[in-house]
């Protein structure tokens, strides 16, 4: 048994986007880029430590969104043909470069990846999500879950229904996907209020992360720091990340991923390939990212140099090396320090970071398990779950309101940019009580349940964090605006028209349509009266 441990959480999450009223859309794009690059390969490299009984205690977050998308057929079609057409692509790609000896190496590298990646996920029968069920089954994987739509949920502390809502329909979605319940929760964008807890206790869940200054801040001092978990008096303990760990592995600038060596990202043939050319594999007449990449990152020069996958392994394998010496000397350190408590190193990432940001993630994380399993004399990788069973005293408090991102104190979510988002938010969840109130004391006909449903679905999805993130930041801000008012105005329309005795079945069958999400929600949740569902 080693002297600590390390845990490593990968959080899978992108926001709900589904365009079946479009042959093809834009945004529907971040979702397959990251299939192709982050999920599929991830499942690639566990598969294999599996299949090769090798320990790995890594704890994976699925977003219920994100397994709705894995789980849709629509969009697993689309994904399909979008790998077709990079195959396409890259064999275009070989003859273009036939004369030039890297190029076409690169090419043929490519390629194979795509090949590759379309035969992982046809073995899977397009449903992505069963290959996570199985690594969990082989324990390779701990699986958990986050809130529906990824809300921020000390921002819906003011609507208690709201807030027990997301926690209980994400937990649900979860459940429908792989028979069980999660026994941990990630709270979107690490963000918690002092009685948070209470509500997760009430779903079963054990265990809950969040960013380092919410232990740190604690009403009482932790004995332990962020190395240790906190028990909070609803019995449900919290683990904190620790931020120094996580740089190394997560800073562009200060960790591996901007080693010269590895792939560059911002270089994509999408932008740099001739339009008539590249306009066959863009959505419409907008460049935008194929996957096709052949230059590394070259420190901060202006002229970049081919890349060398080759290279780039050997760098990979050689920062988990030192990544697993660091945590090594991290550990030994804590324990002298901890009296006889054993320490866990709580590593947090977005699991996007594995290959799509940083193309050589998953073979650093391959190369990092397998080092850990050879040597487990000082420490060893282990889930949060297995942790609190082997290890269930630990300290005791309620820890500070916190969050991750700028400032960490949900400014990126509501600021002077934001604040209308909460605004119509708030007034849909107090419209959704009225309505659920009025009629769970009448008689509905099925339309009108639906229509009720519906609601909730639209309420849900207005709520995504992402949304007011991407605002904040100005990246895709007239996409995300849209989408806010979107749902909004679907809401209100259904609500309207439920009040009114005015509903269309026509009109309700293209929402249940267009926002899929969830097929079991039950408006009920939100009546007062209810109290079977709460």
């Amino acid at each position: 048994m080693g002297k600590g441990h390390l845990a490593i959480i990968l959080h899978a999450h992108l926001p709900y986007v589904r365009h079946p009223e479009y042959q093809s859309f834009l945004e529907e794009r971040w979702f397959f880029e990251v299939m192709t690059e982050t999920y599929i390969p991830l499942i690639k490299v566990l598969t294999k430590i599996a299949e090769e009984k090798i320990p790995c205690g890594l704890t994976f977050s699925l977003s219920p969104t994100l397994l709705c998308m894995m789980n849709d057929p629509i969009l697993m079609h689309r994904y399909r043909l979008h790998l077709e057409k990079l195959i396409e692509l890259s064999e275009k790609e070989l003859q273009r470069h036939s004369h030039h000896g890297h190029l076409h190496w690169l090419a043929s590298t490519y390629k194979d990846f795509f090949c590759d990646i379309i035969n992982i996920f046809d073995s899977w029968g397009a449903k992505p999500a069963r290959a996570f069920l199985w690594l969990h089954k082989m324990k390779v994987l701990q699986l958990v879950t986050t809130s529906a739509t990824h809300a921020i949920l000390p921002l819906l502390a003011s609507e208690p229904k709201a807030l027990k809502a997301q926690i209980r329909f994400g937990i649900d979605a979860f459940r429908n996907v792989f028979g069980f319940d999660p026994q941990g929760f990630w709270l979107p964008e690490c963000a918690y209020i002092p009685g948070l807890e209470e509500p997760l206790r009430e779903e079963g869940i054990r265990y809950f992360f969040l960013e380092s200054h919410g232990i740190e801040h604690a009403n009482v001092l932790p004995l332990h720091g962020v190395y240790a978990p906190l028990y909070t008096p609803s019995g449900v303990a919290g683990f904190a990340r620790d931020q120094a760990c996580t740089e190394e592995v997560w800073s562009a600038n200060k960790g591996f991923p901007g080693d010269p060596v590895y792939r560059e990202f911002y270089c994509d043939i999408g932008h740099e390939a001739d339009f008539n050319y590249i306009k066959p594999y863009l959505p419409g007449d907008v460049r935008v990212d194929t996957g096709i990449k052949y230059w590394r990152i070259t420190g901060h020069r202006a002229n970049k140099e081919f890349y060398d996958p080759y290279r780039a392994k050997l760098k990979a394998e050689e920062h988990a090396a030192i990544f697993l010496e660091r945590r090594k000397q991290q550990i030994q350190y804590i324990t002298s320090t901890m009296d006889g408590q054993v320490p866990i190193v709580t590593a947090t990432f977005d699991a996007e970071l594995f290959g799509h940001w940083w193309f050589e993630g998953p073979q650093w994380l391959d190369f990092l398990i397998r080092k850990s399993a050879s040597d487990t004399s000082v420490m060893s990788l282990i889930s949060p779950l297995e942790y609190l069973d082997q290890h269930p005293m630990h300290q005791f408090g309620v820890p500070g309101m916190s969050s991750w991102g700028s400032k960490g104190f949900f400014d990126v979510w509501c600021n002077g940019k934001t604040d209308w988002v909460l605004t119509q938010v708030y007034e849909c969840i107090r419209r959704m009580v009225i309505i659920a109130n009025k009629s769970y004391e009448n008689t509905t006909t099925d339309l009108t349940y639906r229509a009720l449903n519906q609601c909730v679905r639209e309420l849900l999805l207005a709520q995504c964090s992402d949304w007011p993130f991407i605002i904040t930041n100005g990246t895709a801000e007239q996409y995300a605006s849209r989408r806010i008012r979107d749902h909004v105005s679907r809401f209100h329309f259904l609500a309207d028209s439920i009040e009114n005795k005015t509903i269309d079945e026509q009109s309700v069958k293209a929402l249940e349509f267009l926002d899929c999400i969830f097929p079991d929600v039950d408006y009920r949740f939100f009546s007062d009266k209810n109290h079977v569902l709460q």
